[in-house]
């Protein structure tokens, strides 16, 4: 039952995270002419109410992190989607391990960033008092708690992990 409900978790994340990638992620790498005003708007109050200058002006860093999530995450998530709302798809287990990990470790510098580094105030400006730098790490939070979420499933469940077990054991007595 406690697999079923973070399966249903896990489908609304990676379901969520495709219009976000392709409407709001993918706007610091892509030309702008090929969103509509409406979705730049829609960045522009997302950057200036939660003072997050670097979906404006982003770093190159921070775009490498973006490009990864296009062109690595983003073909991932309907499959992972399809996956979790399914249920009891052991075949997700290494891709979601490798996905988690790789999220988990993105997470970590741009975390870092927001709460230690000094941000200007124009011409997007940033985060400036502890309380606007946590608001914005409880954006980002999700996209680390949630895939470390999913690595302890997929590493520590018996739903996912069994049938492993199982092989190596099974392998253990040919060599017996």
């Amino acid at each position: 039952m406690c697999t079923r409900i973070l399966e249903v978790i896990f489908f609304f994340y990676f379901a969520s995270h495709i219009p976000i990638t392709l409407f709001i992620d993918l706007q610091a790498l892509l030309p702008a002419e090929i969103y509509p005003q409406g979705l730049k708007d829609l960045l522009h109050w997302y950057a200036a109410e939660f003072k997050d200058p670097m979906m404006l002006d982003p770093p190159v860093w921070f775009k490498s992190f973006i490009f990864c999530e296009a062109l690595v995450q983003m073909p991932f998530f309907p499959i992972a989607a399809y996956a979790f709302w399914k249920g009891d798809c052991r075949w997700i287990r290494t891709p979601a391990i490798v996905y988690s990990a790789h999220v988990a470790t993105t997470l970590i510098p741009i975390l870092s960033y927001v709460l230690f580094h000094q941000f200007p105030t124009a011409p997007h400006p940033g985060p400036q008092t502890p309380t606007e730098r946590l608001t914005l790490v409880t954006v980002y939070a999700p996209y680390l708690l949630i895939p470390i979420m999913l690595l302890f499933t997929m590493v520590f469940s018996p739903e996912y992990s069994s049938h492993i077990q199982g092989r190596e054991s099974a392998t253990a007595k040919k060599f017996q």
